[in-house]
């Protein structure tokens, strides 16, 4: 793939050096588990599945809510998960103000839901940031989260895969970059790398946007190698993330538990389950994909390597 002027992207493959022999090769389908109930035992037997253990201090990066939203995975749900892993639950605060953008008050939010109950709660950039560096991307030379983040040996991303105002959808990439990021990082992440002020006042094209968020991704994924994993819950499908405080009614049903150790072939199979579904509710989430030009994100992802949207789906019961 090339820009404008005829050069290489950064991260693309680039074509054979002999033209008459074998091209560049597709990768191998990553695999990704789906269970369609919903359960706290399923959700221990998805990460399972995975073949990967979790060792060593983990973190397991979740959102644990907006104050007045409701829609975040409950900790009935995966309190067993958390708790089978050893995990501390890891948050940073936020760059839009709210009731998450001071420690604690986050730390608050966090105990007002449910998760201070159910394993430590660690808010990252509450002693400051550190920095991981960008290889290979257009926007970001690094990626800032928060400093206690080096203090982890491995990370489970769970997220809560459903629409998203800025992104089109909130899956494993969005949660492993704007949500590991510090809220300096987050504001660098939504600038395209311009500031880590005012990020609202600085808003790049929206590409550039989601562009940044894969290289954040490529970021941790990077820091991490193979001391990470990806478990997504797509269920209260609303068009809004759990980061605003009164998100809208989901239109869709619930679809299940699906996890992978490739962040890209898993939010690929949660928007094609959503784009599949007989549910004739899913048009307002694939509007609300479409109209952010959400796809663009995995698309760019996997240029500069951080996954394939090439997957098998393994369901399992």
């Amino acid at each position: 793939m090339k820009n404008d002027i005829g050069q290489p992207l950064p991260g693309a493959i680039p074509p054979a050096a002999d033209a008459g022999g074998p091209g560049p090769r597709e990768p191998q389908p990553a695999k990704v588990y789906l269970y369609r109930e919903i359960a706290p035992a399923n959700l221990v037997k998805i990460c399972e599945a995975l073949g990967r253990p979790a060792r060593g201090k983990v973190a397991v990066k979740l959102s644990t809510g907006e104050p007045g939203g409701h829609h975040y995975l409950q900790p009935e749900l995966i309190r067993d998960l958390v708790q089978h892993v050893g995990g501390t639950i890891v948050e940073c605060n936020t760059a839009y103000g709210g009731g998450r953008a001071r420690t604690e008050d986050h730390l608050k939010a966090a105990a007002d839901h449910g998760f201070a109950a159910i394993a430590p709660v660690d808010i990252m950039d509450a002693d400051g940031q550190t920095a991981l560096p960008v290889r290979g991307g257009r926007h970001l030379a690094e990626d800032y989260v928060g400093s206690h983040y080096l203090d982890y040996d491995f990370t489970v991303i769970l997220s809560h895969f459903k629409g998203h105002t800025m992104g089109g959808f909130g899956g494993a990439v969005k949660n492993m970059s704007i949500g590991i990021a510090s809220a300096d990082g987050k504001a660098w992440i939504h600038t395209a790398g311009k500031t880590t002020q005012n990020p609202w006042r600085n808003l790049p094209p929206q590409d550039d946007f989601l562009e940044s968020m894969a290289e954040a991704a490529k970021a941790v994924a990077d820091h991490c190698g193979d001391r990470i994993l990806y478990i997504s819950v797509a269920n209260n499908l609303s068009v809004d993330c759990d980061c605003v405080a009164a998100p809208e009614a989901p239109r869709m049903g619930d679809i299940g538990i699906l996890a992978s150790l490739d962040p890209v072939a898993l939010d690929r199979a949660c928007t094609d389950l959503v784009r599949t579904s007989d549910d004739p509710g899913k048009v307002h989430l694939i509007e609300r994909i479409d109209s952010r030009h959400g796809m663009h994100t995995l698309d760019y992802a996997e240029t500069l390597g951080l996954g394939t949207q090439n997957y098998e789906l393994i369901e399992l019961d």
